[in-house]
């Protein structure tokens, strides 16, 4: 009975230290520094933006995908991106986030539905941002504390990867491409 209980301790230990140890949530900016090509949110969240990504709820079922139409403005270190989402049940959604650069590689963000300021670094070919969510009313009107991170890839184009928990445990996930949308010629 001591082993089977001893095991079942190692086992959970195992369990939470991959939770909290080697986890998506504990990736780090600076994992990234020395990874190229180099992420520049003036350049590469500027212009219009096809994004198209699916959500994934607690137990890892898809529960919806989407279509957005981005466009990123910029004046100085002061932008906005403003996103018009069209979901796979038919529902849309309009969100606009109002991006401010700090120093080093450090920027703030926030939007209608964050409680408070998202706080954001670039590093590297990556971007992450850390806030909290309120859902919308249909959703539950949950708040949940979001950790994005954006990978720029050799072409131009971003993959984008969402982790949203609630009192600690994954509640949903986000997992989008975005492209710049190319002129017509």
């Amino acid at each position: 009975m001591k082993i089977v209980i001893a095991c079942l301790m190692i086992a959970l230990i195992a369990m939470i230290a991959k939770t909290y140890f080697f986890s998506f949530k504990f990736q780090a900016p600076e994992n990234y520094a020395n990874t190229g090509p180099q992420f520049e949110l003036t350049k590469h969240l500027s212009g219009e933006i096809l994004s198209e990504g699916l959500i994934f709820g607690p137990t890892g079922k898809m529960t919806n995908s989407f279509v957005a139409k981005m466009v990123g403005e910029w004046d100085g270190d002061t932008g906005t991106l403003s996103e018009e989402f069209t979901y796979s049940n038919g529902k849309t959604q309009s969100r606009k986030w109002y991006l401010k650069l700090g120093t080093g590689n450090s920027f703030t963000a926030t939007a209608d539905d964050l409680v408070g300021t998202a706080q954001g670094t670039v590093s590297g070919s990556t971007v992450r941002i850390t806030y909290d969510i309120i859902l919308p009313e249909d959703a539950g009107g949950h708040i949940l504390q979001a950790t994005d991170w954006m990978y720029l890839t050799a072409d131009g184009a971003i993959m984008n990867k969402s982790e949203m928990r609630k009192f600690g445990l994954k509640v949903a996930e986000l997992i989008a491409t975005m492209r710049p949308v190319q002129p017509a010629q």
